[in-house]
């Protein structure tokens, strides 16, 4: 199978979908999007396949988060426009959700804004030593339009969301976020054998089990939950805030000057820990949410 954003691969059971847009820190545009989307579906229909796993390609990022550098930028500005991408965004969430198999999260690197619930509505996620987590949505006056943090670690959720403050592996394991945290050259093995291993279990027992965990969710609230996010996000966007701001100096400075202003509102109240992000990620070149 051939993509143009993506790439794709079944071994002995178990599909690879990777993001492969390395130079863009593997930034979710639509069309990447679309592309992962169909590949679930063609693993999810695939008799061979029974574990699918998501990586990021490059070693230093699953994903920054969606990349707004689309061709529907423009439509962002209206209510419709942003609406219909939030529609989108969360199509793409629940592509892993609904998917009848399961779906492993190899996280290396950054998973930040817009990747971060889409690996949160994985089945599983594991990490690397040096990856690193955050909430970014919230800096920029927005919220994750899928929010499925909650359903994962419970009301811990509220300091990340709240702060749009980053954090590391080991608090992603201590919150219960990723299920094993690897060093970095031992990732890819590790996270293969656990597909490979969990790919020996009967189809059925797979799907059937799946389709019960999720029904526990969906049976506690998790749709209707996931719809209200949405809409939360949807005021937040027009709501009367300072960050209207930022689109401002996005268009009339660049994303470069919108990021300083940014930043420049929680350096003072910055810990060490709180890792503002446009002073982590390392020449990181995408408008991501």
């Amino acid at each position: 199978m051939t993509y143009s954003t993506i790439l794709y691969e079944v071994d002995d059971r178990v599909a690879r979908i990777t993001f492969n847009r390395p130079k863009r820190m593997n930034a979710i545009s639509l069309e990447v999007a679309a592309e992962v989307e169909d590949a679930v579906s063609i693993a999810d229909a695939d008799p061979d396949v029974r574990v699918i796993v998501i990586a990021g390609a490059g070693g230093r990022a699953f994903s920054a988060g969606h990349d707004f550098d689309d061709e529907d930028n423009e439509k962002r500005s209206t209510l419709e426009g942003f609406k219909n991408r939030l529609n989108k965004d969360v199509a793409f969430d629940y592509s892993v959700f609904n998917c009848s198999k399961p779906v492993i999260a190899m996280i290396d690197g950054y998973c930040l804004g817009g990747a971060l619930p889409f690996a949160l509505m994985c089945d599983l996620r594991y990490c690397s030593e040096g990856s690193r987590f955050g909430v970014s949505e919230t800096r920029f006056g927005l919220a994750p339009p899928t929010l499925a943090l909650p359903w994962v670690i419970g009301q811990r959720c509220r300091e990340l969301i709240y702060t749009g403050d980053m954090f590391d592996a080991q608090e992603a394991l201590r919150l219960g976020m990723v299920n094993r945290v690897f060093p970095k050259d031992q990732l890819e093995d590790e996270v293969m054998r656990i597909a490979k291993r969990m790919s020996r279990v009967a189809l059925p027992t797979l799907v059937w089990n799946k389709r019960a965990l999720n029904n526990t969710l969906l049976a506690s609230g998790f749709e209707s939950a996931m719809r209200y996010g949405t809409e939360a996000c949807l005021l937040m966007k027009f709501s009367d805030s300072e960050f209207k701001r930022f689109g401002e100096i996005v268009q009339s400075e660049g994303v470069t000057a919108a990021i300083k202003w940014r930043d420049a509102i929680f350096a003072p109240f910055e810990s060490e820990k709180s890792w503002a992000s446009s002073r982590t990620l390392p020449n990181q070149p995408v408008k991501a949410k």
